[in-house]
């Protein structure tokens, strides 16, 4: 992916994250769509016979799939490989033919993806390059100011450690501060920092969010790529909702999901997982603040999908929504709701809130981090054999059970994701506990 690659690798089996996108390829349902899927290192064939194993007609899916790898295993980002491959953008190019009808997907959108695009002549779905900024931490509180949506207090566009320093003397916070490098993901490239006392934040005890970073190397990576400051929001209970939204090429735009995030690591801001709906008690207030930041990156020109993530936290007078930051790419919470969206046949609620397949409600729960010793060594096929005894694979009548992902991460590192869909919330959160316990993570 093109994201920062020294905090990307601290991602156990991060490689697999390219499968992340194999829940479009249920897209084939419909007869006038081919997909194109491009891959750094081939994708098992029984991963790719798993998904298509959902449709109807996995054989004339088939028929429209193209799987396409460059054999670039973590060189480089994907797109600088594909670029760099006359005979992968050939391949491509007649793939596409002319191209009408066709547009690029990528994970992430930046420079070289746009590269790409031009040299297939096809567009993106993803934002311009001029609105790429709209993205990054500090463009999330200039978009969050001009919508008018809470946020934490705090300064952006920093660029040195002296102006980080002097930012967090103005906003003389509480007991703690979090810096946030402008490109970071997934919570990492966060630095929370107690304040107290009056010391230098470089000499304050600090919990980098990256395994082994100092500030030394923070500080590089600061003047580097900007950063913001703001309060850490010491309130409890403190829960992490975040919202899913699109705009198309016309400038509609649509909320279409809202999760509540499973956050892990040092600091507890690392994405683990999720589950959908966002709680009841605070999801119209989501709703409602991602609703306007919508309308203000449609006014901008944004096309896309897009995820913002929020704070919510409990006030006299209810639940209160902070806007944390937008990410103008696809997120953790896109995967499981294509694969729930697709899988069921479902459409979403913006009123309830929810996905509705035949009158009834579709609820899940989603992991990125199941990982057990029971797992290493299995291959994708036997893994997805293993589900489907255990009676724990997806009931088609039902529309409910479970989606498998990061399926290529189990031979190597025992990891794989999935994605429990059931008719309420607590039926979904039984199914993915008793889940994560038959593959001996969850003991």
């Amino acid at each position: 992916m093109s994201l920062p690659q020294d905090e990307l690798r601290r991602i156990t089996a991060v490689q697999a994250y390219e499968e992340r996108l194999l829940f479009l390829l249920l897209t084939l349902r419909s007869p006038g769509v081919r997909v194109i899927y491009v891959s750094s290192v081939p994708v098992d064939p029984a991963i790719v016979d798993y998904y298509l194993g959902f449709l109807e007609d996995p054989a004339g899916a088939r028929g429209r799939l193209h799987m396409v790898s460059t054999d670039t295993p973590g060189a480089q980002p994907l797109i600088r490989s594909v670029l760099n491959r006359s005979r992968v953008l050939d391949r491509l190019r007649g793939l596409v033919g002319g191209g009408e009808d066709a547009w690029l997907l990528p994970f992430v959108v930046g420079e070289d993806e746009h590269r790409l695009a031009e040299a297939l002549s096809v567009p993106i779905y993803g934002p311009s390059r001029e609105l790429a900024d709209l993205g990054s931490k500090t463009g999330s509180r200039r978009v969050g100011e001009e919508a008018g949506v809470p946020m934490a207090r705090g300064f952006a566009d920093l660029r040195s450690l002296p102006e980080i320093e002097h930012a967090a003397r103005a906003l003389n916070p509480g007991r703690r501060v979090i810096v946030k490098l402008n490109d970071g993901y997934s919570g990492l490239g966060n630095a929370v920092v107690e304040t107290a006392g009056g010391r230098a934040l470089a000499d304050s005890p600090t919990s980098f969010s990256a395994h082994g970073e100092t500030w030394d190397t923070f500080a590089d990576k600061i003047c580097e790529r900007g950063a913001v400051i703001e309060e850490f929001i010491e309130d409890r209970p403190l829960y992490f909702p975040s919202a899913l939204a699109r705009i198309t090429p016309g400038g509609h735009f649509d909320v279409v999901a809202t999760h509540d995030q499973v956050l892990g690591g040092a600091n507890a801001d690392v994405f683990q997982g999720c589950t959908f709906p966002a709680r009841a008690r605070y999801r119209r207030q989501v709703s409602e603040c991602a609703e306007r930041i919508s309308r203000v990156l449609a006014e901008r020109g944004v096309i896309g999908m897009f995820g913002m993530d929020f704070f919510a936290l409990k006030t006299d007078a209810g639940y209160r929504a902070l806007l944390c930051e937008i990410n103008l790419r696809i997120g953790g919470t896109t995967h499981p709701f294509g694969a729930a969206l697709l899988t069921t046949g479902a459409s979403y609620d913006p009123v309830g809130g929810t996905l509705v397949a035949d009158g009834r409600p579709k609820h899940y729960a989603a992991t990125d981090n199941c990982a057990s010793s029971l797992l290493r060594g299995r291959s994708p096929g036997e893994v997805v054999r293993m589900v489907e005894q255990l009676g724990l694979g997806f009931d088609r009548d039902r529309r409910t059970g479970n989606v498998l992902h990061l399926l290529g991460a189990v031979t190597e590192y025992g990891k794989v994701g999935f994605t429990s869909i059931a008719d309420s919330t607590k039926e979904a959160a039984e199914l993915h506990v008793r889940t994560l316990r038959a593959l001996g993570a969850g003991r």
